[in-house]
């Protein structure tokens, strides 16, 4: 909230606010009414979970797991509700970063409509951080390196070609964030090392969980699997996320209208920010 506050126009700074404020707060109550089952639950339909509650004291204080990951692993030591408020967590940063490329654009009520939808259909299906716990420190160091510059190239000379000039990106969150998945999930199929997961005290590794990269012998199996992901989650998230929105805009208009982007929080929200002793502007 701070930093999308800080890095719009002062005009926005409380649209922005309130749009991260509720893409919490909504996240929050769908996550625990159906959606974290739909994410990690037991398989309903492939990549889909049962749609359930997860809002019982016996789930809540129960042993953790993750079904689809389960087999074959030592228990998790700790309850379910921390697993749940961590994907939650997750799961809210998620529609929040995507708020990045509609603040000052998108209205209020549509994004009201949008995150608690989005998050159900589109987001239990997307992931995680690509590299996370697969990649050692000289892994890590590579794709460090990688995401501080592809991404920049991406944005300073990309985004600026006539066909990407013609893309609302508010803060460039095509880059900052998709490009730079796009890298980590590419290189995790390059630089994953197999003895990054292995069960602790036993020196074995994680059947079904461990992952070989390109340069530790896999031969580009892997490498061939991170492509396939990429271009599924791609390819899924344009065609939901149109759907979604198409049907939103026969709800409410998507975009404020020109009057309401002249003026800015005054107009959405009846107050300015900053104006500490002064009247408006």
């Amino acid at each position: 909230m701070a930093l999308y506050g800080g890095v719009v126009k002062k005009k926005w700074a409380i649209n922005s606010a309130f749009m991260s404020m509720y893409a919490f707060v909504s996240v929050l109550v769908v996550w625990v009414l159906f959606d974290y089952n739909m994410a990690f639950g037991p398989q309903w339909f492939p990549f889909l979970g049962k749609p359930m509650p997860a809002l019982s004291a016996a789930f809540a204080i129960g042993q953790a797991t993750i079904p689809a990951a389960a087999s074959g692993m030592p228990e998790l030591a700790f309850p379910m509700a921390t697993l749940v408020y961590f994907q939650f967590v997750f799961a809210a940063i998620t529609v929040i970063i995507l708020a990045g490329s509609v603040l000052g654009r998108m209205s209020f009520r549509a994004w009201a409509i949008f995150c608690p939808v989005w998050m159900t259909l589109v987001y239990t299906v997307v992931a995680i951080t690509p590299a996370a716990g697969y990649v050692n420190g000289w892994g890590a160091i590579i794709i460090g390196i990688c995401a501080g510059i592809i991404p920049w190239m991406s944005m300073n000379w990309f985004q600026k070609t006539k066909l990407m000039m013609k893309v609302d990106d508010t803060l460039s969150v095509f880059s900052t964030h998709g490009v730079a998945a796009i890298t980590g999930g590419l290189l995790t199929g390059i630089l994953a090392c197999p003895d990054m997961l292995e069960y602790i005290g036993t020196e074995k590794d994680a059947p079904g969980v461990s992952t070989t990269g390109l340069i530790y012998g896999d031969g580009g199996h892997q490498l061939l699997l991170q492509v396939y992901g990429a271009l599924f989650i791609i390819v899924f998230n344009v065609i939901a996320t149109y759907i979604i929105l198409k049907v939103i805009s026969f709800i409410t208009p998507l975009r404020m209208d020109e009057a309401t982007l002249k003026i800015g929080d005054d107009a959405i929200h009846g107050e300015t920010a900053y104006a500490i002793g002064v009247e408006g502007e």
